[in-house]
C-alpha cells in the first residue's frame, strides 16, 4: 500500500504537501500525531504575532485544509488516508487560540489534543461519521482543538500553567 500510496501523491504537489503534514503524514507510524508534533514549530512561529493574527491564520488554514485535503484525497482515492494530517496541524493551531504559550502549555496543549482526537467523544465521533469531503476530514480535528483549546483555558484560570 505505502509504494501505491507514493504513487498517487507527491510531496513536490503543494497540496499534497500540505495535506500531508509537510510530509509528516508519511511516517510509517502514529501520523496523526507526527503531525501534531510537526504543527509546534508553525504554532510558536504564529504566536510571535499578535493573538489576531494567530486567530486568522488559524481560520485561514481551516480554510485551505478543506481544499487541500478534499483534492488530495481524491488524488489518493480514499476519503481520509491515515496520512492525511493537515486537519491535525489546522487542529493544533485551535488548540493554542489566546494561550500564552511555555512549555508546560505546549506539552498539555498537544496531549489534550491528540487525547481528544485519538478517544473522539461526542461530537467528535458524530462529526467522524457523518460529514465527508475535506470538510468532514478537518472537522472533527477543529473540534478536539476547541476541546483541548477550552481545557488549557481552564488550566490557565486554575493556575496550572
Amino acid at each position: 500500500m505505502q509504494s501505491e500510496l507514493r504513487k498517487r501523491v507527491s510531496l513536490r504537489n503543494p497540496y499534497h504537501f500540505l495535506a500531508l503534514g509537510f510530509g509528516s503524514g508519511l511516517i510509517p507510524f502514529m501520523p496523526g500525531t507526527m503531525g501534531s508534533i510537526a504543527a509546534i514549530p508553525l504554532v510558536i512561529l504564529v504566536a510571535m504575532g499578535s493573538p489576531l493574527s494567530f486567530a486568522f491564520i488559524t481560520l485561514l488554514s481551516f480554510i485551505v485544509g478543506i481544499i487541500v485535503c478534499q483534492r488530495t484525497a481524491v488524488d489518493m482515492g480514499v476519503h481520509d488516508h491515515g496520512s492525511i494530517v493537515w486537519d491535525e496541524v489546522a487542529g493544533m493551531l485551535v488548540t493554542f487560540l489566546f494561550v500564552p504559550l511555555n512549555v508546560a502549555s505546549v506539552i498539555a496543549g498537544f496531549a489534550l489534543f491528540r487525547l481528544f482526537d485519538i478517544l473522539k467523544p461526542w461530537p467528535i465521533s458524530f462529526l467522524d461519521k457523518h460529514m465527508h469531503g475535506g470538510l468532514g476530514i478537518m472537522l472533527d480535528d477543529i473540534v478536539a482543538g476547541a476541546m483541548a483549546c477550552i481545557c488549557l483555558h481552564l488550566g490557565l484560570y486554575y493556575g496550572a500553567f
